[in-house]
């Protein structure tokens, strides 16, 4: 019998899946769930496993090349004989007739072609039935360093052995990797501008996979009623205990991360969200952390439960989320869970500006850089202090001017004279 192997939705806004490499050629031996090829979503790359034993017989959709969720990729004959029968399918690029069935990913209903047989889907890697997950780097890896992956604990999501893991175990890992330093002292330079510019003058450059998320994420933001709100807050207090704290490996972006979460916790208006129904009040502070990508977009980690982890855990998690979303090895729900989210070019030295409010959420704060300006005391004398600006945009929907000016006078507050107890 011959199978097809479709485009799997790896989301519930995926209409279209870049294939990043098949780690199988044609006339390769396919166990089932072993991983055949690697698939960019609009977020992350994912291993998408067989769910058929037999050969890998022909190769519709090359790698670098994009195909529509469900349209056949590729053939798996389960003899070496329909190898030649399933080549010629392939050749005629004939299509298996389809049914459509409705499912549910992540909570959302969408349409999705189901074949007569299953096809390969991606789901998210599962330890199960003592089977060792392997990412097909560190499989590769692997086997050029004759290391035995059933020996090993692996550190990627859900227990899967990663590249990392097979380095260490060969010992070419002795020391873990220093924490990132997000925020940087005014004598450093700043970070530089990641900008995707085309090859040569004139030429039009394809948008990334997950560059046209960022557009239809944008378009779903222009139907939404916003404001914003503005707000400057002297940061002397929080500069300080950065500079006390930041050795232990914390940096200014997890700090100002739990700022946010503890001053969300007596406005859980401002981390709600609107539905048709009216006000979804959530349950959980998630702070999504917007980040550049090297090649261009952006995608936001999210800090999960920030207001209850102490900055410490709080700095180790968002050191593993950026690593592993710079690397698109990101689950899911690593990045669209978000309740609130952060927006921070002050590391740039931008001073102010306004943010996007991202589809699905209530609020998002832009901050700018913190600079020293000149302010009058109370008593009428002059001096200088570093201040930052902060600007917060709102689903004008469900929250209104005085609910976002009271969320940044008490964040305000906090990083103005209670910044210590973000510490405890």
């Amino acid at each position: 019998m011959i199978h097809d192997i479709f485009m799997p939705a790896l989301s519930s806004t995926m209409t279209e899946g870049k294939i990043v490499s098949w780690t199988k050629s044609p006339g390769d031996k396919v166990s089932k769930g072993e991983t055949v090829l690697v698939v960019e979503s609009d977020k992350a790359d994912m291993d998408v496993e067989s769910f058929y034993e037999g050969y890998l017989a022909t190769i519709l959709v090359e790698a670098g090349q994009e195909a529509p969720v469900g349209s056949t990729i590729a053939f798996v004959a389960e003899t070496l004989e329909e190898i030649e029968i399933a080549k010629q399918k392939g050749g005629t690029a004939a299509t298996p007739q389809v049914v459509k069935k409705e499912v549910v990913v992540e909570n959302s209903p969408v349409v999705e072609k189901t074949p007569a047989v299953a096809p390969i889907t991606a789901p998210a890697p599962q330890k199960g039935e003592g089977r060792v997950i392997v990412s097909p780097r560190a499989k590769k890896l692997a086997k050029e360093l004759s290391i035995d992956v059933n020996t090993l604990q692996g550190t990627g999501p859900n227990g899967r052995i990663v590249a990392e893991d097979i380095e260490k175990a060969a010992g070419k890992i002795t020391t873990p990797p220093q924490p990132i330093v997000v925020a940087t002292p005014p004598t450093t330079p700043p970070p530089k501008v990641v900008v995707t510019t085309p090859q040569t003058p004139g030429e039009v450059v394809p948008l990334t996979t997950l560059q046209k998320a960022v557009v239809q994420n944008m378009l779903a933001s222009l139907q939404v009623p916003t404001f914003h709100v503005s707000y400057k807050i002297t940061t002397d207090s929080l500069d300080a205990l950065y500079k006390k704290i930041k050795s232990k490996g914390v940096t200014m972006t997890t700090l100002l991360a739990k700022a946010v979460a503890v001053t969300l916790t007596k406005h859980p208006l401002l981390y709600a969200s609107y539905s048709e129904a009216g006000i979804k009040y959530n349950s959980a502070i998630n702070i999504a952390v917007a980040v550049a990508m090297p090649d261009g977009g952006l995608i936001t980690p999210v800090l999960q439960n920030a207001d209850q982890l102490d900055i410490y855990s709080l700095s180790r998690s968002w050191k593993d989320l950026v690593e592993r979303a710079r690397a698109k090895q990101l689950q899911p729900v690593e990045y669209n869970s978000g309740t609130f989210t952060l927006s921070n070019l002050g590391m740039f030295g931008v001073s102010q500006f306004d943010a996007i409010l991202p589809p699905g959420q209530g609020s998002i704060l832009a901050i700018g850089a913190s600079l020293p300006q000149v302010v009058a005391s109370e008593n009428g004398l002059f001096g200088v202090k570093n201040q930052m600006t902060v600007n917060i945009t709102c689903d004008h929907r469900i929250i209104y001017g005085a609910n976002a000016a009271a969320f940044l006078q008490d964040l305000a507050k906090l990083i103005e004279t209670e910044a210590q107890s973000l510490t405890l």
